[in-house]
């Protein structure tokens, strides 16, 4: 298992900020019962308030979590990319609609006698084309990849090692929407 990167490397910190958004419980007020009284006997009656909209709530955001690099689905956008430490097999996914710095846009199957670096660049290659729309020398993105190679490796699964395919920003930069078209 291990992780192998194409392009630049730029090394970001990141600080992940995720705001909670609380949904606002909305009900039907009757104001049909007149005006409101107070408990306070030398208190006159007042007329009730009029009706105005609740202040919209953003929809709540899919909270931050946890997930092993091997479990990457496409479409999963990452607070950070992937450790080159063999020894961290975790990653964190956040929605798209939050920052990230990489985006899954591929998995695909690689074959056991391929060589990988060169397999893995023409697979990413094209999948970035079919999931964006743009080539990789005419986008704001640099390929990065995994490759998940502990697969049974009998003659049974000619493809026994995996590439997951990331889009980062060229300069490092973070996006705040997904990158598929």
């Amino acid at each position: 298992m291990g992780v192998e990167r194409t392009g630049p490397l730029v090394a970001v910190t990141v600080a992940l900020v995720v705001s909670a958004g609380l949904a606002g419980c909305t009900g039907s007020e009757s104001n049909t019962a007149g005006p409101s009284v107070t408990s306070d006997p030398g208190t006159a009656a007042t007329t009730p308030e009029p009706n105005t909209p609740a202040p919209s709530m953003p929809a709540p955001t899919t909270p931050a979590r946890t997930k092993k690099w091997i479990e990457l689905q496409v479409g999963d956008c990452l607070a950070g990319l992937p450790s080159a430490d063999p020894a961290v097999v975790t990653v964190t996914v956040v929605d798209c609609a939050t920052p990230h710095l990489a985006e899954v846009y591929l998995r695909a199957n690689i074959p056991v006698n391929a060589v990988l670096t060169g397999t893995a660049d023409e697979q990413c290659g094209a999948g970035l084309m079919q999931y964006t729309g743009l080539a990789v020398n005419a986008s704001p993105y640099t390929i990065t990849y995994l490759i998940d190679s502990e697969q049974d490796r009998t003659s049974n699964n000619p493809y026994p090692s995996t590439v997951i395919c990331l889009l980062a920003g060229a300069q490092g930069q973070s996006f705040t929407e997904s990158a598929r078209r």
